[in-house]
């Protein structure tokens, strides 16, 4: 058995790694508060503890990660950036604590959007819009790699990566799908039944900030406080864009390698059991 804390633990994501923990019936469990919560999760198996986070004692840590590998161009993910800095510091010298980075890409959920697949992240839109049949990309980088991995393939991994024995990889790519832009386009026409518009954009353009598209997001991020949710709608196309440019969202396969066994879902079949019949 392993006794594992999760800070905060109200999350979509963590809500989703800890469904997966506590189906596996393995583990002690428990989610670290500042305050007593009001949304405290019910589940069996688990338990509420207020803490002060200054007290340490742990043996394996993973931050919150679970997106791209690089944060180029992503200043919402500037957090993410001083942590990893942080822990490569800590390590320094002599190995001091073993984390991982779980980098799963993109949710492919996400590509399901206005349906919900997971049983906590919600729908999000992207430069991918399969319900209106259409997308952005940036003019030549049509190649330009996606990795697309489910919410609950995430979830799973993580629950084989807390039992596994071993030590922990710092970077915990987990690549569920490696499909290019124009690859995920062609996907989208076929399980659509038409093609898509395709709204190509200067890379110039998105370096000087600007969007020039016929359509833009609508759907906010729960975390994203309703005042601030316009300049997110178009700062995130345009970094998602940007990063993938220069590989951002290119993960690697460390725990893909780890976990051989493990069959992910494919972005075919998914889609098509998500789209079929959908006008």
């Amino acid at each position: 058995m392993v006794k594992i804390a999760v800070a905060g633990g109200t999350g979509q994501v963590a809500r989703e790694v800890i469904d997966a923990l506590v189906a596996a019936k393995k583990h002690e469990i428990t989610i670290l508060s500042r305050s007593a919560s009001s949304e405290e999760i019910t589940t069996p198996g688990i338990r509420w503890l207020v803490v002060n986070y200054s007290d340490k004692g742990v043996n394996r840590f993973a931050p919150s990660e679970y997106a791209s590998a690089g944060t180029v161009h992503m200043p919402w993910w500037a957090g993410k950036e001083e942590i990893r800095k942080y822990l490569r510091k800590v390590n320094e010298n002599r190995k001091v604590l073993e984390y991982t980075l779980f980098q799963p890409g993109l949710f492919l959920d996400y590509l399901a959007s206005p349906y919900k697949t997971a049983r906590h992240v919600a729908p999000l839109d992207t430069v991918f819009d399969f319900q209106n049949r259409r997308a952005i990309i940036v003019d030549g980088h049509e190649d330009a790699i996606m990795t697309l991995t489910t919410a609950a393939d995430l979830a799973a991994v993580v629950a084989r990566a807390v039992d596994y024995e071993g030590e922990w990889p710092e970077i915990g790519g987990i690549s569920g799908n490696r499909v290019t832009f124009s690859r995920v386009i062609e996907i989208g026409e076929k399980i659509r039944g038409g093609p898509f518009t395709i709204d190509k954009v200067k890379l110039q353009d998105l370096e000087a900030g600007v969007l020039k598209t016929s359509w833009a997001l609508t759907k906010k991020h729960g975390a994203i406080a309703e005042e601030q949710a316009s300049g997110f709608f178009t700062a995130v196309p345009i970094g998602m864009l940007l990063s993938s440019v220069e590989g951002a969202w290119d993960v690697s396969d460390e725990l893909n390698q780890l976990f051989a066994d493990y069959k992910f879902e494919e972005i075919d079949a998914f889609l098509t059991k998500v789209w079929d019949g959908k006008p």
